[in-house]
């Protein structure tokens, strides 16, 4: 099998293991699968990675340094693949793929959104999505183990491609030197009589390809790091960390009445809540000044935070009443399965309040990229708990963490495609009479992606609001993207005389 090829049927096994001791890995401490993945895997790169690798790093250190972020950014977050790819498709694993697709789907945001705090958002996640597919990441702890995967595999890789380099020189010791010197004189050779050609005529010089002396250490370090980052997929998709093996052992499981008590008391107090809630919702604005004195604006400020608190406890209640749950019979498995479940169904409810109490706070006080985040959080957990339910039906949750990694990605996803600078505009200033002053300045510093729904807005709004926006269009390929290329061409198109109008106090 070649060196580029990885067992169909998942990760490699972990060195020097196998048969029952294999079956041990789950017990093995954090050191010992550390020093088996050290270890583990092809010990020299082949010539085709090499190149690959090269190009990669050679591709990066051209579009990423001196350019804007855009389309440069989403053409490497391909390329950064293109080594693993073919480990991934060998794996027969969908889930991997799928999950490899979102995480460069996710760094293609950047080509599409102009909001530095969505694009920072979706590279996060691209990076988590990126790493738990190349792992083919199946637990809680190797998905949380993310950044640590990208970082061990950095450093193993690179010893692989030192070993192939190497093999390649005392393989073939006479041709590679001849060819290493001929490109190095002639490389040298080029950049000198080119530099002093076109340091003599303007004119030949305007024919060359204009390099900037002072960018040359940031591109071969970024470049350098591109080739890393390829060699580091391409290693880890080879050779897998094992943190999938490394469950926990299985928990003594408590008695029926011990584990029942808490988990029915807690469901009470959740259903308690949900009902009031039920009932805040359906009295409307009339019921909630009549039973708490408060205004919907009080109302819905005071306990969103903790509403969001109680979802993100329950997930973990949920968790460790599954893993102490009593089993051992049909009727120990359907109580379980209930007790859990009424749960899941009230902290749903939970949910519910939590993003209506949003609703109106928004209504109230108007949309911010900050209350935007909080909604898509709620959605995410609320997700989970859908999942969650879905998985007590069989008590079996195997496919439980990566389903949820990819329910994150597709969150971040879908917020980058609503445009949350756009949908902030169009809200505030759709807002009615009782709506507070609108923020001027906060619309007036949101991204390029807002330009397309500001100018949409009836005027004077129009052109007080773009009144001293410019946005540079794209100078190369490289730098292109939809947000900032429409914007341009909007606030190209506006006259001169829309620049003075000023956004009455």
């Amino acid at each position: 099998m070649s060196e580029l090829s990885a067992p169909a049927s998942g990760p490699t096994p972990i060195p020097g293991m196998s048969g029952a001791a294999s079956s041990a890995a789950p017990s093995l401490a954090l050191a010992a699968p550390m020093r088996a993945f050290w270890e583990a895997g092809p010990r020299t790169a082949p010539p085709r990675a090499l190149v690959a690798c090269a190009i990669v790093g050679l591709l990066g250190g051209i579009v990423l340094v001196g350019n804007r972020p855009g389309l440069g950014v989403a053409v490497m977050g391909l390329a950064l693949w293109a080594v693993a790819l073919p480990t991934l498709v060998q794996r027969r694993s969908v889930a991997d793929l799928v999950t490899a697709a979102l995480s460069v789907a996710l760094l293609a945001v950047v080509a599409v959104r102009d909001a530095g705090w969505v694009t920072g958002l979706c590279a996060v996640a691209a990076g988590w999505a990126g790493a738990a597919a190349v792992t083919s990441a199946r637990s809680a702890p190797a998905m949380a183990l993310g950044p640590v995967s990208w970082a061990a595999g950095l450093a193993r890789s690179l010893p692989w491609l030192g070993r192939g380099a190497r093999a390649i020189g005392e393989g073939r010791r006479g041709q590679l030197g001849v060819a290493v010197r001929s490109i190095g004189v002639t490389v040298v050779l080029l950049l000198v009589f080119g530099g002093l050609f076109a340091s003599a005529d303007r004119v030949f010089a305007s024919y060359l390809p204009q390099v900037e002396l002072s960018s040359l250490p940031a591109r071969l370090v970024v470049g350098a790091l591109m080739a890393a980052v390829t060699a580091s997929l391409a290693h880890l998709a080879l050779a897998p960390p094992p943190w999938s093996a490394a469950v926990l052992p299985q928990a003594r499981a408590a008695r029926r009445g011990e584990w029942l008590l808490p988990v029915l008391a807690l469901d009470a107090l959740v259903l308690s809540f949900v009902l009031v809630q039920v009932g805040a919702l359906l009295g409307g604005h009339r019921h909630v000044l009549e039973t708490a004195g408060l205004t919907y604006a009080e109302y819905a400020r005071e306990g969103f935070a903790q509403l969001m608190a109680v979802t993100a406890l329950t997930l973990a209640v949920v968790a460790v009443g599954a893993r102490w749950a009593p089993r051992e019979t049909a009727r120990d498995r359907l109580i379980a399965r209930a007790g859990l479940g009424v749960l899941c169904v009230g902290a749903l409810g939970v949910v519910a309040s939590a993003l209506r109490r949003m609703d109106l706070y928004v209504d109230a006080f108007g949309l911010t990229r900050l209350r935007l985040f909080v909604v898509a959080v709620e959605l995410v957990m609320a997700a989970v708990l859908v999942l969650v339910l879905v998985a007590g039906v069989r008590w079996r949750a195997g496919w439980l963490p990566r389903a949820v990694a990819q329910v994150a990605a597709v969150a971040m996803l879908g917020l980058a495609l609503v445009n949350p600078d756009a949908q902030i505009v169009r809200h505030n200033m759709a807002a009615g009479p009782e709506a507070p002053p609108l923020d001027v300045a906060y619309l007036q510093g949101l991204s390029a992606d807002a330009v397309p729904a500001i100018a949409a807005l009836d005027e004077p709004w129009a052109s007080c609001l773009l009144s001293g926006w410019h946005v540079n269009p794209a100078q190369n390929p490289a730098e292109w993207n939809l947000g900032r290329e429409r914007a341009a061409l909007l606030l190209d198109a506006r006259p001169a005389s829309a620049d003075s109008v000023v956004c009455a106090p």
